[in-house]
């Protein structure tokens, strides 16, 4: 496999994952999905000029964009004092225990 497949397949696979964990798997977000797929397969064959070189790096762009944008939300979220934040502490903290094989338990509200 030659090197520059390599990075388009690496690419691809980091903007799928950037928009399946920041925009969504659900049913009415699929369409983000499946243009993705559609443009990498649609551009297959294009695989040199700078037509092709300039998709790519949009994408590598567009994956950055995604991730930084909500990078930066999760950071302004967690810099905002006024919000009520035990969603966020209660996540965390599920996080953490899961990440050692515990779960938190229910907690009772009458």
């Amino acid at each position: 496999m030659r090197s520059d497949t390599f990075q388009t397949v690496k690419i691809y696979r980091h903007l799928l994952k950037a928009v399946k964990k920041h925009i969504g798997k659900e049913e009415n977000k699929r369409h983000f999905l499946e243009f993705v797929t559609s443009e990498f397969r649609n551009n297959q064959n294009l695989s040199d000029g700078v037509a092709f070189q300039q998709k790519i790096k949009l994408a590598r762009d567009y994956t950055f964009l995604l991730n930084s944008v909500h990078h930066h939300k999760d950071l302004l979220f967690s810099y905002n004092i006024a919000v009520d934040r035990s969603d966020e502490v209660k996540r965390t903290l599920g996080k953490s225990a899961s990440s050692v094989g515990l779960r938190l338990p229910e907690v009772y509200q009458p």
